[in-house]
């Protein structure tokens, strides 16, 4: 009850008496038996309703009679205040035959009652007998206590005591009745029992016999019967006795008459007058019960009304009596008026599903001619549908409104602007959620508060268990049972086009332009204004699904829900993951140059760890997305979508490689960084070169090659994502390519001046090998290039230590290659100019010291061999001298001077 606190179930503790027929007038005793009658709205015994002949005395006791129960059973008390109760007793009824003399509580079908006598259709009278007369006439005397009645029906669940049942039982009566009677008085009472059961079977001689005298007196007695009769005709002038004693009576009814006649006539108005003032007292209750129901349907007692009401029928049902048909004319308004007014309060939503089951039996007790149950559920599903659809039309109006606002916000000036916008409006940057986002939640909210009642009032209905204890019907035929399911369906179907049509209307583009219009039309908005919100709707989603899965729908109903919680999912991934691939592309506007040295991996900027932050944040987002719930299909389960997946991720983890060799080509030099004073400052001047950028570049590429990608794949092959070798391969080929790339762009950088310089240095100031003068030691463009070589390796070792070996043996390889190709070029040299070529290729090939390779041995042995031969002994004069003056200059080429760090390999 509203307002009131719940008072304990009712609990029956006693019954008094425990046995007896249909019609057994009890008394109940227990607990929490009411707080009144009208609290008290149910009675049953042995399973059977006996609530109209039950008395409320107290919430203790309670007084009723037995309905046509069978058996052993439960006695349970429901109230209003405490629900339905329990007990600790049970009341055992069974059948009796009712003589046609006998009274009975309940009704007894006598069309089969009594035996018919000599084959004429003339019931006999039934024998009478005495009900405590002992059928083998002893008494027991002994002061044994009697057997328990429980313990009796323990040992004889299906039989009983009474001689007049058919399941009597002997061993019961004669553990009942005879417990203490010695085995000499059983024995007479069996002889008692045979004898009597003798003379029932005695003819009609013997019984003739026995009763000769009687007869006899009886033949006399009629005897002079006859004679008075023939003496009275013979002085009546031929009338019989009874025509005479007719005359006479008819004489004397005539005197009295007319003696008493005015004194019966007022006798007999009195009783009429006394009849009626009777009967106006006895049915005072019916002519106020008008008023009565007025007065409890004002005061909302609802029950009452109809036990009223209840009563009122059985008695003016088919009255003729012109007052009582008008009385009971105005009771049926009455109640007609009530009826329009529980239609009206049933049809009212929301409302509770406790409360329309109360008012659904009461219309179904009020008898009307319409179904109220399934006339709730039809009002109960527009009604959901139009709050849906309602929901919708009200938000995307709010949308409107927004977007309006935003336009008039950038129409004011800069200061106007700026302070709308950090106003608080959800249009601002990481504000309130979008109209559309809360739209979703109020859906779900709509669907998870009102269709688990609608689907358990259509279960209770259909199944037929919400109106069997008034056993008014049945389940409901199939078609209801297959349109309520279909409602249900469509209810779900609503809501996740209503879902689609927010955020995914790609995937309802096959529908027509009026059905795609039922479900709402958005405005189109940039994706990264929903990504934020993505993972939320899929929350949304899946709560819904979590809460509609125990009430066990239809299963192409809730495939529905899972299909549009796989379809968000999937595209909350999707999007996610070329943002994320977006962002990544825009990393070199955040390219500041500024780096980080360490021994191991050289000069590192920032975007390496951004770029790892972006995919690892990206992981994190959509692990709640892809992880896969209770009946959830896998997000990668089908081959597309792996291949997708695969071809995301993949995209995602090279983007980063274009970002990179975008800033090593370029170096982003129109961007610009406000500085701690608020004052934009240009870039361009502290822009690395070509060289450096390359260097700083390739330092990057090996650091995510060899370091941040593994470990991001190793993510994605955690969090279950398909297929991650093949991702990692693409991701390092890509990584791989560009290292070569950059590489070849940097040896090319450096290379080709020094090549380039090469030729013009040796023949400076008109220099002839054929008539070359004595040598005095290395030439000054061999020195040249190799004080140009060891500017690359400063250059290099600054940056990215790792990286001096590769650079400086391919620089190495292609100086060798080009003084290969001048020395080849030359056509005569005179002696001095052998000594002085020898002289010049030795000291190059001992300055580069630990960088030659075997390619550039090969190159200058060649070489060597178009050369005549020389004296030795002054190549190795000079080459000691021109090592003693550049021995500091050549540090860099000692192989005590390489780096023991690791170095990048092709």
């Amino acid at each position: 009850m509203l307002g009131t606190s719940r008072k304990p179930p009712p609990q029956v503790t006693g019954i008094s008496p425990k046995e007896g027929p249909p019609g057994t007038r009890v008394t109940i005793r227990g607990e929490n038996l009411g707080l009144d009658a009208r609290d008290l709205i149910g009675l049953r015994i042995c399973g059977v309703e006996c609530l109209l002949s039950t008395v409320w005395q107290s919430p203790n006791k309670i007084i009723a009679r037995t309905g046509q129960a069978k058996g052993k059973g439960d006695i349970i008390v429901v109230t209003k205040s405490g629900g339905i109760g329990s007990c600790t007793v049970q009341f055992r009824g069974y059948n009796v035959q009712i003589g046609p003399l006998q009274d009975s509580a309940v009704w007894i079908d006598e069309s089969q009652t009594g035996s018919t006598l000599f084959g004429r259709n003339r019931a006999a009278s039934p024998v009478i007998t005495q009900g405590n007369d002992d059928p083998l006439g002893i008494c027991d005397e002994s002061t044994d206590t009697k057997i328990p009645e429980d313990e009796l029906q323990e040992l004889f669940p299906e039989g009983a005591g009474n001689t007049s049942l058919d399941n009597f039982e002997p061993f019961w009566f004669l553990l009942e009745n005879h417990r203490g009677t010695s085995f000499d008085d059983l024995k007479s009472g069996l002889d008692h029992l045979r004898h009597a059961s003798s003379r029932q079977s005695e003819g009609p001689l013997a019984f003739a016999k026995t009763n000769l005298s009687t007869f006899l007196d009886c033949y006399d007695t009629l005897t002079e019967m006859h004679k008075k009769i023939v003496t009275d005709r013979s002085k009546s002038s031929g009338l019989t006795a009874t025509a005479l004693l007719e005359e006479t009576l008819m004489k004397a009814n005539r005197a009295a008459e007319a003696v008493f006649e005015d004194v019966l006539g007022r006798k007999d108005r009195a009783d009429a007058t006394r009849n009626a003032l009777g009967v106006l007292n006895r049915f005072k209750l019916l002519f106020y019960l008008p008023n009565t129901i007025e007065k409890n349907i004002q005061k909302g007692d609802y029950d009452l009304v109809i036990t009223d009401y209840t009563r009122a029928k059985s008695l003016c049902w088919v009255t003729e009596v012109g007052v009582f048909k008008k009385v009971y004319d105005e009771i049926e308004n009455r109640i007609e008026s009530f009826r329009e007014m529980l239609k009206k309060k049933l049809m009212v939503m929301p409302s509770t599903i406790e409360e329309q089951k109360k008012l659904i039996r009461y219309l179904v007790h009020l008898e009307v001619p319409y179904d109220p149950a399934w006339e709730c559920l039809l009002n109960m599903q527009k009604w959901l549908v139009n709050l849906m659809h309602r929901c919708k039309q009200e938000q995307i109006d709010k949308e409107e409104e927004e977007e309006k606002e935003l336009q008039r916000a950038t129409r004011l000036s800069p200061f106007h602007s700026s302070q709308l916008m950090h106003s608080g409006s959800s249009f601002k940057a990481g504000g309130r959620p979008l109209k559309r986002v809360a739209y979703v939640e109020l859906l779900t909210k709509i669907l998870c508060e009102h269709v688990p009642d609608f689907w358990r009032l259509g279960q209770s209905y259909l199944s037929g268990k919400l109106l069997k204890e008034m056993k008014k019907m049945g389940r409901a035929d199939a078609g209801k049972q297959t349109e309520f399911k279909q409602k249900v369906q469509n209810i779900i179907l609503l809501y996740g086009n209503l879902i689609r049509s927010a955020f995914l209307p790609h995937t309802l583009e096959r529908m027509d332009v009026k059905q795609r219009e039922v479900y709402g039309i958005w405005k189109e908005r940039k994706q990264d204004s929903l990504l934020a919100w993505l993972p939320i709707c899929v929350r949304h989603v899946r709560a819904c699904i979590h809460l509609l899965l125990p009430l066990e729908l239809p299963a192409e109903t809730m495939d529905i829900l899972h299909r549009v919680a796989f379809d968000l999912r999937w595209s909350c991934f999707s999007i996610f993951l070329r943002q994320a691939i977006q962002d990544i592309k825009n990393l070199h506007e955040r390219e500041t140059w500024a780096v980080d040295t360490d021994d191991e991996r050289g000069a590192i900027t920032m975007l390496p760890t951004l770029f790892e932050n972006i995919v690892s944040e990206t992981i994190h987002t959509l692990n709640e997305v892809v992880a896969v719930r209770q009946g959830e299909k896998q997000l990668f389960g089908e081959v597309a979508n792996q291949k997708a997946a695969i071809a995301l991720w993949s995209e995602l983890l090279e983007s980063f490689a274009g970002t990179i060799k975008q800033l090593a080509l370029d170096g982003n030099p129109d961007r610009k960084k406000i500085g701690v004073d608020g004052v934009n400052k240009n870039l361009r001047e502290s822009l690395p070169s070509l060289g450096k950028r390359l260097i700083i570049v390739l330092s990057n590429c090996f650091l995510t090659m060899d370091h941040i990608i593994p470990r991001l794949v190793d993510n994605l092959q955690k969090y279950g994502y398909p297929d991650s070798p093949t991702i990692l391969k693409n991701a390092q080929d890509s990584y791989h390519s560009l290292d070569e790339e950059l590489f070849s762009l940097y040896i090319e950088e450096k290379a080709n001046p020094i090549i380039g310089v090469l030729e013009q240095n040796m023949y400076a100031g008109k220099f002839d090998w054929s008539q070359c003068s004595t040598p005095t030691g290395v030439r000054s463009y061999v020195k040249e290039a190799i004080m140009n070589l060891l500017e690359v390796h400063a250059e290099v070792y600054s940056i990215g230590p790792a990286f001096v070996e590769r650079v400086l043996r391919d620089i190495v390889e292609a100086v060798a290659d080009e003084l290969s190709r001048l020395f080849q070029c030359i056509t005569k040299f005179n002696a001095n100019g052998a000594l002085q070529a020898r002289l010049d290729i030795a000291a190059f090939e001992v300055a580069v010291g630990i960088y030659k390779t075997p390619k550039m041995r090969s190159t200058l042995k060649d070489t060597l061999g178009r050369i005549a031969a020389s004296n030795t002994k002054t190549v190795d004069t000079m080459l000691a001298s021109f090592t003693k003056q550049m021995q500091f200059y050549l540090m860099p080429f000692k192989p005590e001077q390489q780096s023991t760090k690791t170095r990048i390999k092709v």
